[in-house]
């Protein structure tokens, strides 16, 4: 509860009375290694704010294969946007990738919480606005970098991931085989 109300406060100010009725609207979820939280096809209800752990959102390419497209640690939100808001089908995965807690809230419940807590929603318009800047990065450096330019890059800018998460979800995040990121970090070693 403590982490939630610290991560709020770097973006608006509440007190404790309003703090226990913005959490009053959320549901909290212990959750296993490896256990979905939302499966493709499913009507995306909900979205999820990483408490203690990591998240993956994936999809399964035509081959069949796994391709992950965001992580979410402590204090990252996930779900499928486009879903979510619409309370549609998804076409993503979202699953924890080690044991996490999570706050849960479903679109309905969201809706109140701003009806009630108008600050909220200043606060989920910075959570956005971040969010929209840091895929627009990842897209340029698609298109812009190597493969080992990407990883060297990625490696960098988020050293805890690398240390985290095994190394075929790298792989997967990346769009490259475990074994060519193992090429690269053979190559990379001193």
């Amino acid at each position: 509860m403590e982490t939630f109300r610290t991560h709020l406060e770097k973006f608006i100010s509440i007190d404790d009375e309003g703090f226990t009725s913005i959490f009053s609207y959320f549901q909290v979820l212990e959750v296993k290694k490896k256990q979905d939280l939302i499966s493709e096809g499913e009507i995306c209800r909900s979205m999820f704010f990483v408490v203690k752990g990591c998240l993956r959102k994936f999809f399964i390419n035509e081959k069949g294969i796994e391709q992950t497209t965001e992580f979410a640690i402590e204090n990252w939100w996930m779900t499928d946007t486009f879903a979510y808001e619409r309370q549609s089908e998804t076409d993503f995965g979202i699953q924890s990738v080690e044991r996490s807690v999570v706050l849960a809230i479903d679109f309905h419940d969201r809706e109140k919480l701003l009806e009630k807590h108008p600050v909220m929603e200043r606060y989920f318009r910075m959570v956005y606005q971040r969010a929209s800047a840091a895929a627009e990065r990842r897209i340029r450096y698609l298109y812009e970098l190597s493969k080992e330019e990407a990883y060297i890059k990625f490696s960098t800018l988020y050293p805890w991931f690398i240390q985290r998460i095994p190394q075929y979800l790298v792989a997967s995040f990346l769009g490259f085989t475990p074994e060519y990121l193992s090429e690269i970090r053979a190559k990379l070693r001193p």
